[in-house]
């Protein structure tokens, strides 16, 4: 692999074995990293996730790790292909240290997992090859403190596997291991070298790769485990069930010190993939989800701002951006990839742009959608409409409030529940009263479902008595009504599923997409409704195209998506309503 720009190390200043070597390699790689700073001149700048491109007058590292050490042995001990000493690259060397990050109050590490996802060519499964080598000899576990320095040991029983769904992506890795390790380290450490396993020091240390078996993995005590390619493990390959024994292996391990290091490019959205698993808890953590914990993953990726152009005129520009230090890639070759008008638009973007992008059934533009996402709150006093979607159980229940003057969403209330467990109408009913008390509320519409209330009797709508409740609370003060006229006249319920009303809304839904797509839309910051937006799937039908979920059974909603799209349109239908003069106050709902 190239070594930093303007840095060269050789191996004539070095000492054969001892510390003073590994001092000298170390020394190396400070120097590197203080020699390699930002690119400037980069025609787009691309979205930093992780801390690995984290600079702040100087690369921001971290105090305590194990990494230097790591750094030292691999390039003591392994040569890449031409079989000179091995060498990471600025930006490798960086994410090594933070794998190798320690808690200063305990020696723990801070991320026991950590997730490399970078565009395909970039060097995963080299940087993997050699952690895995790695973990097996070098100093990779934390026994003591010396001063304010760690200081790591060998894992005695060391027991890596590099797992994929497929035997040919284990061949990517395994196959790296008889040029990487050099007959000197082959003696040294007593290693044999196969096809699908590496033993070493009296077979008490491996490495062995492993395909898509639970059971064959069931049970077992690995030290590290490398998933390789997981935005290819779903439901029809065994990936799920296959990460979930992973998972518990790892968990069980001895004081939990197992590890996992996931190698990824970007995942295709409508696969419901280990890969799209993953980013999206870890999103979660990050304030998408208020009520998600830390679980101790470091996410580390370098992705094309979801404005890049794919044209051949931006696109040597873009990957140039978010290639990092892989300076080896030739952009003139991935340019003729992306003409290919063999290749669609989406896979281009994920392979070459590292872009999480939309499934061809996307109803939303994933890119578009996280652009529209603003630091800004609706203020007390606002004139606002809401737009609210009640599930008892299968799905989520939300609350989206519309500012009349600008079009601004905000998710005023939602609840997911677990499996087996129903949404609490009460936490609904205060987000409303809170809603109300806080902004100018001119109408309030709200789709209730047909689910029904098992503990009622009669008429046992799960719903609609709480509509009941709201219109006698609020319908006076409402000036646009659900509906105005009829048996089913009602100033807050507005049953989506009648043709008429899908009519109105259909086009509403076809409106978001022009104005998510122009730039109209906003909404105030939320994972809930970024993610609602991106799993809404294209459902062409009488009235247009709307929007419906991955599948009836799917666990990625859009009941947020299509709380934005109701409010939207609520919005304008009550601008329309005031433009033509025709007051829609109507009579109280209840004498």
């Amino acid at each position: 692999m190239p070594a930093g720009r303007g840095v060269a190390r050789s191996l004539a200043v070095r000492v054969d074995t001892g510390e003073a070597e590994f001092a000298d390699i170390i020394s190396w790689y400070q120097e590197l990293l203080e020699h390699a700073v930002p690119p400037v001149d980069l025609l787009w700048e691309p979205v930093k996730v992780g801390p690995t491109w984290q600079y702040e007058s100087g690369w921001v590292l971290p105090e305590f790790t194990l990494g230097w050490r790591v750094l030292a042995w691999c390039g003591r001990w392994l040569r890449d292909k031409r079989g000179n000493p091995w060498q990471f690259t600025a930006e490798q060397t960086r994410f090594v240290l933070w794998y190798f990050a320690l808690d200063p109050e305990t020696g723990d590490f801070v991320f026991h997992s950590a997730v490399l996802q970078r565009l395909k060519g970039w060097g995963k499964d080299p940087l993997a090859a050699c952690l895995a080598v790695a973990a097996m000899f070098a100093e990779v576990t934390f026994d003591r403190w010396d001063g304010e320095r760690p200081v790591g040991r060998e894992e005695p029983n060391a027991w890596i596997q590099i797992v994929a769904v497929a035997l040919d992506q284990t061949k990517n890795t395994m196959k790296l291991f008889p040029s990487l390790i050099p007959p000197e380290t082959i003696r040294f450490y007593g290693i044999q070298v196969g096809k699908l396993n590496v033993y070493g020091l009296a077979d008490t240390r491996q490495i062995e790769a492993v395909t898509s078996s639970p059971l064959k993995i069931e049970g077992g005590r690995p030290t590290l485990i490398i998933r390789n390619e997981t935005q290819n493990w779903n439901l029809s390959n065994g990936g799920h069930e296959m990460a979930g024994t992973i998972e518990g292996n790892a968990a069980k391990s001895e004081d939990g010190a197992a590890r996992m290091l996931d190698i990824c490019n970007a995942f295709r959205p409508g696969d419901d993939s280990v890969g799209q698993r993953t980013r999206e808890a870890w999103e979660k953590t990050q304030g998408a989800d208020p009520e998600a914990l830390d679980f101790g993953l470091l996410y580390d990726s370098l992705e094309a701002p979801p404005e890049a152009p794919l044209t051949a005129k931006d696109a040597p520009g873009v990957v140039e951006a978010i290639r990092g230090d892989a300076v080896w890639l030739s952009i003139k070759r991935i340019l003729a990839s992306i003409l290919n008008p063999t290749n669609s638009a989406s896979e281009s973007r994920r392979k070459w742009y590292n872009q999480i992008t939309a499934a061809e059934d996307a109803r939303f533009n994933p890119q578009k959608v996280k652009m529209r996402s603003v630091k800004v709150q609706l203020q007390p006093g606002d004139e606002i409409v809401m737009f609210g979607d009640g599930s008892k159980a299968d799905d989520a229940t939300g609350i989206i409030g519309c500012r009349v003057s600008d079009g601004l969403c905000q998710v005023l209330h939602v609840q997911q529940p677990r499996k087996r467990q129903i949404v609490d109408r009460g936490d609904v009913d205060l987000a409303v009263i809170k809603a109300m008390d806080v902004y100018d509320v001119a109408a309030f519409w709200f789709d209730p479902s047909h689910a029904k209330d098992d503990d009622a009797e009669g008429d046992n709508s799960f719903w609609m008595p709480l509509c009941d409740e709201w219109a006698h609370r609020y319908g006076r003060g409402l000036k646009f009504w659900a509906v105005k006229t009829g048996d089913g006249k009602h100033a807050i319920a507005w049953d989506m599923t009648s043709s008429t009303r899908q009519a109105i809304f259909v086009p509403a839904v076809e409106r978001l997409e022009t104005d998510i797509e122009s730039g109209e839309f906003t909404y105030a910051e939320s994972g809930w409704l970024q993610r609602h937006l991106i799993n809404a799937r294209r459902h062409p039908g009488r009235f247009g195209v709307s929007m419906r979920k991955d599948g009836r059974e799917s666990a990625k909603k859009i009941d947020l998506a299509v709380c934005a799209a109701g409010a939207r349109m609520l919005r304008r239908l009550l601008q329309l309503s005031r433009v033509n003069d025709k007051p829609r106050t109507g009579e109280a709902f209840f004498k």
